[in-house]
């Protein structure tokens, strides 16, 4: 073998055992997270810290819920880091992650890469508008300057801007944008169909029951891990196996629609608008 050949066949062989101890040391074991005493999810939003004082909010989606439900389980603490279209896949390559935890339509799933592996849940939801009962918006182009309200760093802030020309008002949390439309701040309010489906079959909801179909895709909430963190992955199957059985999605589901239906009965000071 000449010297270049040799040379060629060395620089490719030191190479390739980075390239190996590299995807090994970035590899999440539960061994590993549970020595660290941490669980690192990238999400598509961060909550803030609940201030003393503050009134509790129920947040929007279930992505911090199942990644706390999970952190308990491995028996170490959460760290949540904010995750895009532009850097998820980034977080995860370079092991600044241990998973993400996203709503993910099919679109979204093809732009994860190969080395990506995707466990959905059951929970899946498309975008819902609801309004008052005796609304004049009868089609979506009559949303064109009217006012819509969404959660802070939900699914849908800036969608329905984006598509319809509506007015977007962002507030904090679910219970703060329902509690908008049902006193008239708003004309609308847009959150997943899931939940709202649920919400709207309280009586106290009846006249909030309007609503039109938008040009939305079904999203699935996700697990998505490396390829290469098998026990990992094996893990999280068999939570979710569990989880499907026992009911676990529907009663946080429950859970979620008496808890946000509650925090707006408890700041509702003024009626319904009329």
């Amino acid at each position: 073998m000449n010297m270049k050949r040799r040379s060629f066949v060395l620089r490719s062989a030191l190479l390739l055992l980075a390239c190996t101890l590299q995807v090994s040391a970035w590899a999440a074991s539960l061994q590993q997270i549970k020595q660290r005493g941490q669980l690192i999810v990238g999400v598509s939003y961060v909550i803030p810290p609940h201030v003393a004082g503050a009134k509790y909010r129920t947040a929007d989606g279930f992505a911090d819920t199942v990644a706390e439900d999970l952190a308990q389980r491995l028996g170490v603490k959460l760290l949540t880091v904010k995750a895009t279209p532009q850097n998820r896949q980034q977080l995860l390559a370079q092991g600044k992650v241990d998973l993400l935890l996203l709503n993910l339509t099919r679109a979204d799933a093809d732009t994860l890469g190969s080395n990506v592996r995707l466990l959905p849940t059951r929970y899946q939801a498309r975008a819902k508008l609801i309004m008052r009962s005796d609304t004049d918006i009868k089609r979506l182009a009559q949303l064109r300057g009217r006012s819509i309200c969404v959660a802070q760093g939900g699914a849908y802030a800036g969608s329905v801007a984006a598509s319809y020309g509506a007015l977007e008002k962002t507030y904090e949390a679910p219970a703060d944008v329902l509690l908008a439309l049902r006193t008239g701040v708003c004309d609308a309010a847009v959150q997943d169909d899931a939940v709202l489906n649920g919400m709207l079959d309280f009586p106290e909801w009846k006249k909030f029951s309007a609503s039109l179909p938008l040009n939305g895709s079904l999203a699935t909430l996700s697990f998505a891990l490396r390829s290469a963190d098998t026990e990992l992955g094996a893990y999280l199957q068999q939570l979710s196996k569990t989880w499907d059985s026992n009911g676990y999605w529907a009663g946080m589901q429950k859970k979620w629609i008496s808890n946000v239906a509650f925090e707006v009965y408890l700041d509702q000071n003024v009626p319904d608008c009329h």
